[in-house]
């Protein structure tokens, strides 16, 4: 692996703060895992920052090379494959190479969601939980293909799915399990950080109790931002590492 290198986190961006401060917390565990040298870690946000991340960017890499840093890795911390992932951050990269030129290198590596160890660290906390069956509930995209992720992880451990911005719903699939006999239902938001959604999701789980009281929901926390999500980041970087060099 190339010393001297950047990584910068990408997110959506919220108005709750929550996010951004689970954000900062995921790139101080990363920067205690990476390498000495390279261990230099940033955070941007596509949406809801007073700067595009275009600019985001250039002022990330203009603090890095004041360190000897010449290559960034740009990672998308999302989970499905959507408009911004395949869109907005390929076309603010290229606005901001431009900007800086070609004295620093940046690469933009695959999205979060498409690591293979994701579907692993997903069965992990699943095994915390007893149920008779699993939802892992997703945002959801209008984009087609978008799903095959999520829905290839829900496979390998048994899960189910449901989306919340698109059909079938939380609602819908509860109904269906219960219509199939199962009593006991977990819930996995398959989000990364709290903020609203998580929230409307925890509410949500609450009226599902009080229209199905002989039914027993649980609901776990989204991803979140433990050390072993910082180790799958680094996991996945080496391996891409030895690929492409």
């Amino acid at each position: 692996m190339q010393s001297n290198t950047a990584y910068l986190l990408v997110s959506h961006g919220s108005r709750d703060p929550r996010p951004d401060m689970a954000m900062e917390q995921l790139a101080r565990l990363l920067s205690e895992i990476l390498p000495q040298g390279e261990n230099f870690v940033g955070v941007a946000t596509l949406e809801a920052n007073i700067q595009p991340l275009h600019l985001q960017i250039k002022d990330f890499t203009d603090r890095v090379q004041a360190f000897g840093c010449k290559r960034v890795q740009i990672i998308p911390l999302f989970l499905l494959p959507g408009f911004h992932v395949m869109t907005d951050i390929p076309a603010e990269i290229a606005i901001a190479q431009e900007v800086i030129g070609a004295g620093m290198i940046m690469e933009l590596r695959p999205y979060i969601g498409s690591y293979p160890g994701l579907g692993k660290f997903v069965a992990r906390m699943m095994m915390t939980v007893k149920a008779d069956v699993s939802i892992i509930l997703a945002h959801g995209s209008r984009r087609a293909g978008s799903h095959a992720p999520v829905e290839s992880i829900a496979a390998s451990v048994g899960a189910v799915t449901a989306y919340w911005s698109v059909p079938p719903s939380l609602e819908i699939r509860v109904q269906e399990l219960i219509a199939a006999g199962d009593q006991e239902i977990a819930i996995f938001p398959y989000f990364l950080f709290t903020g609203g959604i998580t929230d409307a999701i925890a509410l949500a789980v609450e009226t599902l109790k009080l229209q199905f009281p002989s039914v027993s929901f649980q609901l776990a926390p989204p991803l979140g931002t433990s050390r072993e999500f910082a180790d799958l980041i680094w996991d996945f970087i080496k391996e891409e590492d030895k690929v492409f060099g």
